[in-house]
């Protein structure tokens, strides 16, 4: 049986870099459309969106986002999110797109989180203003292929396990 794997982007293009999810979603969503049990979509700031989309039964998440500025705007992170050490606020939030908040309506709602794989990038300018910074858009192609690799090693792993 194929993976069922979502790969979602997630971000405020309205706030420079925080839009860095959307923008890798642009490449993305094509580079993958068609790919069995693979879907791809950009949910921009809407977290309830992807909550719901998430009761769906997802084996996997690959999650798309700018990350905070930790000294090195540009660079892109790889890691697999630890569900544990998120909030675990319970409640629905329409308006909130943080990762943590969209796991907290997902667990409310009675679903369950998937295995997540985050592609971050640390951003350089979240002011209000459309477009990325430079250092930013050009880490765009290196997150474009973290992506289609995660999407790969989650196939591979999928492909070992016992069904």
């Amino acid at each position: 049986m194929t993976a069922r794997i979502l790969v979602a982007g997630i971000g405020n293009i309205f706030l420079g870099d925080d839009g860095f999810g959307p923008e890798v979603m642009r490449y993305v969503c094509d580079r993958v459309a068609g790919s069995d049990g693979v879907r791809a979509t950009d949910y921009g700031i809407g977290g309830m969106h992807l909550a719901y989309d998430l009761l769906d039964g997802w084996d996997a998440l690959v999650l798309v986002d700018a990350v905070p500025n930790q000294g090195s705007p540009g660079t892109v992170h790889v890691f697999e999110a630890d569900h544990e050490t998120l909030s675990s606020t319970a409640g629905l939030d329409g308006h909130s797109m943080d990762p943590a908040a969209v796991f907290a309506s997902l667990r409310a709602l009675g679903g369950v989180v998937p295995r997540t794989v985050v592609v971050g990038c640390e951003v350089a300018d979240v002011t209000d203003g459309l477009g990325l910074s430079e250092i930013v858009q050009a880490a765009v192609p290196g997150a474009v292929q973290a992506v289609e690799s995660a999407v790969a090693m989650l196939r591979t792993e999928d492909d070992g396990r016992e069904v």
